[in-house]
């Protein structure tokens, strides 16, 4: 008796082999199709999760941008530097030229006793 034959004409509970094989094999697609729809919908979940992320944290770097630039204000830092450390602006006669840059610049230090050793 052949495979084929053995598979057309046996009957399993009135069900012939290859039917019953056929409806295994369906049971099986329809178990993994399931499987993979599944998986997708947690990956598309997780990749919903994680742009929701990426728009908080893009909200959140607008808003610590917008507000290093009230905080870096000249002006809000003058009068801060004015109230906090009695800061003033340089008057002109305080000022330096190129040419006398040289004679500014502090002498080195003297090294220290028994360094040198």
């Amino acid at each position: 008796m052949s495979v084929t034959h053995f598979l057309l004409h046996r009957r399993v509970a009135g069900v012939r082999t290859l039917e019953l094989a056929c409806g295994i094999v369906l049971i099986a697609l329809v178990m993994w199709v399931y499987g993979v729809k599944a998986q997708a919908g947690r990956e598309r979940a997780e990749i919903a999760a994680a742009e929701a992320d990426i728009r908080a944290l893009n909200a959140e770097i607008r808003l610590l941008r917008a507000e290093t630039a009230h905080l870096e204000q000249p002006g809000r830092i003058e009068r801060l530097a004015a109230v906090y450390l009695g800061m003033e602006p340089v008057p002109a006669a305080r000022e330096a030229s190129v040419e006398q840059l040289p004679a500014l610049r502090a002498p080195p230090p003297a090294p220290a006793p028994g360094a040198g050793a």
